[in-house]
């Protein structure tokens, strides 16, 4: 009994181990990501760079955190003026996880809005 108790509790150190290592990067590299969206959303505001440009760069910038976009998954939208008005970023993006014997797909909606302090 004691031995089937043990080998049961390896098996569940390990099934937890292998569903940490496929699913906490995918979880870190989001949290970095929005980090970033924040980040650009608040220095975006007091500059004059175009919608374009900051959907350029969050494109570019997702890449080096393994995120795939494109240009319809990231809005970005600008009320008022430099300075004056608000920016907001969203984007949305969905990554495939293959489990042993399960898959699963995690979807992940980062977003920032920030306004200007006139």
């Amino acid at each position: 009994m004691g031995t089937l108790r043990a080998i049961f509790g390896l098996l569940v150190i390990v099934a937890i181990t292998i569903i940490g290592l496929k699913i906490v990067p995918v979880y870190f590299s989001n949290y970095e990501f929005e980090d970033f969206i924040k980040n650009e959303a608040l220095q975006s505001t007091y500059s004059t760079r175009s919608e374009d440009d900051i959907r350029d760069a969050v494109i570019k910038h997702a890449r080096d955190y393994d995120i795939q976009l494109t240009a319809r998954q990231v809005r970005v939208s600008r009320t008022g003026t430099s300075g004056n008005g608000s920016l907001s970023i969203e984007a949305e993006y969905s990554v495939p996880v293959s489990l042993p014997g399960y898959s699963t797909t995690l979807d992940f909606h980062p977003s920032s809005k920030n306004k200007g302090v006139f």
